[in-house]
């Protein structure tokens, strides 16, 4: 079977009220065009799955979790089931909208990007609950990864297929998607795209996933900057803090051949701290470089991706 030209990727939890409307829409869309329409159906506990199936045409596939995952899991679970050539990501609320995916595909072929994301201009979303907070969580993604898009939470994207398939999606880590393609190499580019309000069912983000965001990037800057060579952290820190610790002690120690008394002064025990978690965090920086080097080793991984191997006579693809 040939490879269909485009494979979107739909996640959906309870929008049993969307479903015909956005299958509809998707349809009507890609029109003319060689597609596959991926859902992943994320534990819904409404009639989500049976909306599905009633208005699913047959190119249309359904993965039907057991229970929730979250969006992330759902996106890498479609991104596995993709097989087209390239992959586009979008929301199951409506608030996305696949008219803007033709044009999307065809700047990525015909500029050759490795990822098209989607940028909201005209956002139809709650300005304190739900603009603010994104707006901050995105100055400080772009600022903190130097990965210079405007609006990180907009899941309308269109990637190559062999870059939304090596990104490594766990946790809660969708946001992140251009810092993972970025790690992967990726060429990218950042265009307009419609926003609709939410009309059918209630929205699945608050506040407090502004936090979780936080959490995450933390994960991330040590992904971008660390993953290979965790001493460099781990050890760095570990050694200023055990110097520091070791000059206290050091300067505790000439008080006391002067014959002062240094018991019970707090200094002392900032001093021993600083040496025990000095030594501390350098074992941890050990022990992080074994776990990472058994990663790659017993999995036969390389710490590098080669785009084109070049024989003298032709250029070969590969993604090795």
């Amino acid at each position: 079977m040939n490879k269909p030209l485009l494979s979107v990727v739909i996640t959906v939890y309870n929008e049993e009220d969307n479903i015909q409307p956005l299958l509809k829409a998707t349809y009507a869309a890609l029109s003319g065009m060689d597609y596959e329409v991926i859902l992943v159906e994320d534990g819904s506990t409404d009639r989500t799955v049976a909306e599905v199936k009633k208005y699913a045409n047959t190119r249309t596939k359904l993965v039907i979790f057991n229970r929730n995952y979250g969006q992330t899991t759902a996106l890498a679970a479609g991104i596995d089931q993709a097989t087209g050539e390239y992959i586009a990501t979008m929301d199951g609320d409506l608030q996305n909208d696949p008219t803007d995916l033709p044009s999307m595909l065809q700047k990525a072929i015909d500029e050759e990007w490795d990822v098209v994301a989607g940028r909201r201009a005209n956002r139809k979303d709650g300005f304190v609950f739900r603009k603010i907070p994104s707006k901050i969580a995105n100055w400080i993604i772009r600022n903190s990864t130097n990965v210079h898009l405007k609006d990180y939470g907009c899941t309308l994207r269109v990637y190559k297929a062999e870059v939304a398939q090596n990104m490594g999606l766990y946790g809660e880590l969708h946001r992140f998607i251009p810092v993972l393609a970025k790690q992967e190499g990726a060429k990218m580019t950042e265009v307009d795209v419609k926003h609709h309000p939410r009309i059918h069912g209630t929205s699945k983000y608050g506040l407090s996933r502004t936090f979780k965001v936080m959490a995450d990037l933390i994960l991330m800057l040590f992904f971008q900057k660390y993953f290979q060579r965790p001493i460099h952290l781990f050890g760095g820190l570990g050694l200023i803090a055990f110097l520091l610790g070791g000059i206290i002690n050091v300067y505790l120690l000439a008080l006391k051949i002067m014959g002062e008394d240094i018991w019970g002064r707090p200094i002392l025990i900032l001093g021993f701290m600083l040496i025990l978690g000095g030594i501390q965090l350098i074992t941890t920086g050990i022990i992080a470089e074994i776990i990472v080097r058994t990663y790659f080793e017993s999995q036969d991984k390389k710490t590098y991706r080669v785009k084109a191997l070049y024989t003298g006579e032709q250029e070969v693809q590969t993604s090795n």
